[in-house]
């Protein structure tokens, strides 16, 4: 079957853009031609600096055949629409209709044929079209062209079009087309410098040689490897190592076409400058690689770049153009960090009153103020020492105000921890600097020293608490500011540390000093009446009522925002729920065991919850867990049928004189046996015994479903029965809610 080889030259397309443009030609033009009835065998993308190729193999040579059957009017019907459907259909006359009976009658059916299309005329009218609408990101128009209406829009000017179709075995045939003018043939063009004549082409395979001997390596993924080996290989013949940079990698292997690797040099002075600094240096201004001493581990005075051309000269004249920029580049690095040095971390706080982290929670300053407020309460819960945590919080924001981190945004935290150290700071402090970012995403680092775990939790809750009391909360795929990542990054930070962290405590009290910066705002979406702290635990509406005081609040105040605290509270933990299904599930865990032990009150210790989670899990694995899960389950849809037909609940202690079958007896002495084990268990953390024992349910379970009718004649029978069957739920309730499990 025949192959479509398709090239689009232009000039420079912008590495960023190369890969998804590449993409998105291979997609579009499937997609076209499966829609068509052309059914391919394989397809292929590529994308070069000045090129996006494409090739399909296997397309057949002409469309299928269309057959349809098209309905028409009643046998008998209205001449005009029989006269309307004979213009449709193109029919002659209604005699080269059929007719076909079902329960409404005898209708015309029209028998139209429609031959297929050569595949090639089929392309030629896809392709132009794709061209025209292809959705680059940016796009320019160029030349005399673009004043013309309707006139072409492309990343960079669009020079030529290659396009061919045929058999492998005959030459190909053009696909002809034009677009703005250029009309597609079969001619490209090789590297700009080393071979830039005319090339002919006929298919991809000789397409693909041709600019290969046109100094041209088509595929990314060869230019990649061929850039990382040699830059490896010329790296360990002088002594050093590549730090490899995989994101740096892509981006060049969509700067040049001919890859051409040199190593050039600085002056060793710059090595006093921070490694991650002379990095970010050479990497973000001229794309080259570092390499480091593989002796001491430490960057060299070295670089590799990645030339597109063969220089005569062997790269000499590249090198040291490169050098000349490097060099003044990383003078204006060290003069940044030597000026950064000069000035202590705290003497830059002050400017943190000038700038707003956002308009409804304040500026930068109050925010470093409730940081460490929260974290000299949270110190005890990660076992580090109070003062250095509120030191770390006082200082990890501010080189964000420095010259270096203005420069290079990227190695913030990370020059806070270098300054930290430079001005002698605890090294516990100077880590919590860098690591209070951390974890950044699913696959970064979490900190395990005490006091950057204290930091990066109440910087977190810190954001998480002040969105959801301004209620700007994550709607669909909108995050703008990362709660998600935030969450999971709490999430990680107790599951992987093993701390015990009460995050409906810490949320509540913190909510406070949110409340506090627009109390008659906040006063006007809370109840006029009054509710007391009575549905709070006691002692922590006593230590909301101590942060009232320190407030200045009133009881009254307070209690007239309880609820509305209580809700937003209640609202974060069900965020943090949904946050750690989807880490449980990447991990394997079933979700909704997750839901089934957070719908317990009170479930907002995540460390116990995935604890139970685990243990839930593997009960339900065992033949005990599944039967009885089948039994819990039963009793509860029972007790549901029943509590929606006499509108109440069968809540309440069962009478044991009522028990008249021996199976009502073993079930209410195995519940309270049940309930007082597994109870235990449960406030010793062991969840395993406390699975153990509810596995003791399942034989007087079974055994009760078998013998026992629950809605007995006798009204006080069947409501003590019900009252039994609600017992299950309860006990069952001591690890989680058996109602929420899927079966």
């Amino acid at each position: 079957m025949p192959d479509l080889l398709l090239e689009l030259f232009s000039e420079e397309i912008p590495a960023r853009m190369q890969a998804k443009a590449a993409d998105d030609l291979r997609r579009m033009v499937t997609d076209k031609l499966v829609a068509e009835g052309l059914v391919y065998e394989g397809a292929k993308a590529f994308a070069t600096p000045r090129r996006l190729a494409l090739t399909v193999h296997g397309i057949p040579v002409r469309q299928p055949d269309l057959k349809e059957e098209r309905r028409g009017p009643r046998v008998g019907g209205p001449d005009a629409a029989i006269q309307g459907f004979l213009k449709a259909t193109g029919l002659a006359s209604i005699g080269e209709a059929k007719i076909q009976s079902d329960k409404k009658g005898d209708f015309y059916i029209a028998l139209l044929e429609k031959p297929g299309r050569a595949a090639i005329d089929v392309v030629a009218e896809i392709l132009p079209v794709i061209v025209r609408t292809f959705p680059w990101p940016k796009s320019m128009r160029w030349g005399a062209r673009s004043a013309k209406p309707g006139a072409l829009n492309w990343v960079r000017p669009l020079h030529a079009i290659t396009a061919t179709f045929g058999l492998e075995t005959e030459a190909p045939d053009v696909v002809k087309f034009s677009v703005d003018g250029l009309e597609a043939g079969q001619t490209t063009y090789g590297h700009r410098f080393l071979a830039p004549g005319a090339i002919n082409v006929r298919r991809f395979e000789d397409y693909e040689a041709k600019l290969l001997d046109g100094k041209v390596v088509l595929d990314a993924e060869r230019r990649k490897d061929a850039i990382l080996t040699d830059a490896k290989q010329l790296a360990f013949a002088q002594g050093f190592e590549l730090i490899e940079d995989q994101t740096l990698l892509d981006e060049v292997a969509g700067l040049v076409e001919w890859p051409v690797v040199l190593m050039g040099s600085f002056d060793a002075e710059y090595l006093s400058i921070p490694g991650e600094v002379i990095r970010a240096t050479i990497r973000n201004n001229q794309k080259c690689f570092v390499v480091r001493d593989p002796k001491t581990g430490k960057l060299a005075n070295k670089f590799i770049l990645v030339a597109n051309i063969e220089a005569t000269d062997g790269g000499r004249a590249i090198v040291a153009g490169n050098e000349r920029v490097i060099r003044a580049r990383l003078s204006d690095a060290k003069f940044f960090y030597e000026t950064d040095l000069k000035t202590k971390l705290e003497d830059r706080l002050p400017k943190f009153e000038q700038i707003v982290f956002h308009e409804k929670i304040g500026t930068q300053a109050e925010r470093i103020q409730r940081i460490e407020h929260l974290v000299a309460e949270i110190a005890p819960l990660t076992g580090a020492d109070a003062e250095k945590a509120k030191r770390a919080a006082k200082l990890a924001k501010a080189d964000l105000l420095t010259e270096v981190v203005g420069e290079f945004p990227e190695v913030q935290g990370l020059m806070g921890r270098y300054y930290a150290l430079a001005q002698g700071e605890d090294a516990s402090v100077a880590a919590a600097c860098e690591e209070h970012y951390k974890p950044q995403g699913p696959s970064d680092r979490v900190p395990t020293d005490p006091v950057s775990v204290a930091v990066a939790l109440a910087d977190k809750l810190d954001t998480l608490v002040g969105f959801w009391a301004i209620d700007e909360k994550p709607t669909g795929s909108k995050d703008p500011f990362a709660l998600r990542r935030a969450a999971l990054g709490v999430i990680r930070l107790i599951i992987e540390n093993r701390l015990r962290f009460p995050l409906y405590e810490r949320a509540m009290l913190h909510a406070l000093l949110f409340a506090e910066r627009a109390l008659s705002e906040f006063e006007g979406k809370v109840a006029k009446s009054a509710r007391s702290l009575d549905f709070i635990e006691p002692g922590l509406a006593k230590s909301l009522q101590h942060r009232a005081h320190q407030l200045a609040w009133s009881d009254a105040m307070l209690e007239r925002a309880s609820e509305r605290f209580d809700a937003l509270t209640k609202d974060l933990l069900a965020f943090f729920a949904d946050r750690l299904k989807v880490q449980l599930r990447e991990q394997g865990a079933r979700h909704d065991l997750v839901d089934a032990v957070f719908a317990l009150a009170g479930q907002d210790d995540l460390l116990m919850i995935v604890r139970r989670v685990e243990a839930l899990g593997k009960f339900l694995d065992t033949d005990d867990g599944r039967n009885l899960l089948a039994g819990t389950k039963r009793a509860s849809n029972i007790l549901a049928i029943e509590e929606k037909k006499d509108k109440r609940t069968f809540d309440g202690a069962p009478t044991p004189a009522l028990y008249s079958l021996n199976e009502e007896k073993a079930l209410a002495k195995a519940i309270d046996e049940v309930k007082a084990e597994a109870g235990a268990a449960v406030a010793k953390e062991d969840f395993a015994a406390a699975m153990r024992a509810m596995a003791k349910l399942r034989p007087p379970v079974d055994a009760f479903f078998e013998s026992v009718r629950v809605n007995d004649e006798d009204a006080k029978v069947r409501e003590n029965r019900l009252k039994l069957l609600n017992e299950i739920r309860v006990a069952t309730r001591a690890v989680a809610d058996f109602s929420k499990i899927q079966d």
